[in-house]
């Protein structure tokens, strides 16, 4: 298999989505608990990266099956399988390999921190696979946007903080006698999770995009996602409020002191945001506006990325 079919199969360009909620938490585990353990950050690393990269081939591959409508650019451009006419085996073999990096780095990860890594990693690895596999998968079904925005909007972002905190017990599961204990950090959780809000709306967006772009091929194929269930206009709609949701999140975190106030410059990118939402609500095709999607995930928690890395910038002098 050639690198750029390869990089095609996985879809290299959407890891983003993954890697973005990665730093996200890590600058956030060292501006708010003043660590960093650069280990556990490797093997999360290439853990993530590598499942991340399963769950699009394996998306693909099962478009590739299931696929009714076998002309335009969804098929024969999108996707790599029939673009560059790679062998079943091949792509089979490609998964399978992934997959076992995925296992291999994330039960080290595991071994190198405690159960709650690896509980959620593989109740992770579980929704990852359901997502495409199966007589019903997630993505065929209308909750494709909340899956993704949850999971990998929130998840990777608690998982990229944990594993530098996993012996402060934010979150601690134990066995005692006969009885299960589950004792949570209310505050430094949800603080987590709101922080995590602007991902995970700019990670259900990027889907929404995708499946509003894919209407009328994705009924055809039998793909019954949510624009399909509420309709296109409110579909655009729901894609310009969780924009609006992201925003005022941040102003929340700043009011409550979860964030610096500087994280307030994030407000600043409304503008281009806002214009390429202007634009998708014109035009919806995956070959012309579908990045706008992306583009704005980029832009909204990149700025929140770079903004909140430039709080930490002392604790790497103090290392000095």
């Amino acid at each position: 298999m050639r690198i750029d079919s390869f990089l095609k199969l996985v879809e290299i360009r959407t890891k983003i989505a993954s890697m973005v909620p990665l730093m996200l938490g890590t600058v956030y585990a060292i501006y708010r608990f003043d660590t960093f353990n650069i280990k556990n950050f490797a093997l999360l690393f290439i853990s993530l990266l590598s499942f991340d990269m399963v769950t699009t081939a394996v998306n693909n591959y099962f478009d590739y099956k299931r696929a009714a409508k076998k002309q335009g650019y969804n098929y024969e451009e999108h996707n790599a399988i029939v673009r560059d006419k790679l062998g079943e085996p091949l792509v089979i073999m490609v998964i399978l390999l992934l997959s076992c990096i995925a296992v291999l780095f994330g039960i080290l990860l595991y071994i190198n921190t405690n159960i709650i890594v690896l509980l959620v990693g593989v109740l992770s690895f579980a929704v990852g696979i359901a997502y495409s596999f199966g007589p019903l998968p997630i993505s065929r079904m209308p909750l494709g946007e909340v899956v993704s925005g949850f999971f990998m909007g929130f998840v990777i972002v608690f998982l990229s903080v944990f594993v530098h905190i996993y012996d402060r017990d934010i979150v601690l599961f134990a066995l005692e006698g006969q009885s299960i204990l589950l004792r949570l950090n209310a505050v430094e959780v949800l603080s987590i999770f709101a922080f995590s809000i602007p991902a995970v709306c700019g990670i259900a967006n990027i889907m929404l995009a995708n499946n509003i772009c894919d209407m009328e091929d994705d009924i055809e194929n039998g793909r019954y996602t949510l624009p399909i269930y509420i309709g296109k206009q409110k579909a655009l709609w729901l894609f310009e409020a969780l924009y609006y949701i992201a925003f005022i999140d941040i102003i929340l975190l700043v009011i409550f002191r979860i964030v610096p106030l500087t994280l307030l410059l994030v407000l600043l990118v409304f503008v281009p945001i806002k214009k390429n939402i202007g634009l998708f609500r014109k035009t919806q095709t995956k070959k012309d506006t579908f990045e706008l999607a992306v583009k704005n995930f980029i832009i909204m928690c990149g700025s929140q990325l770079l903004l909140l890395a430039v709080s930490t910038i002392g604790f790497f002098v103090n290392l000095l």
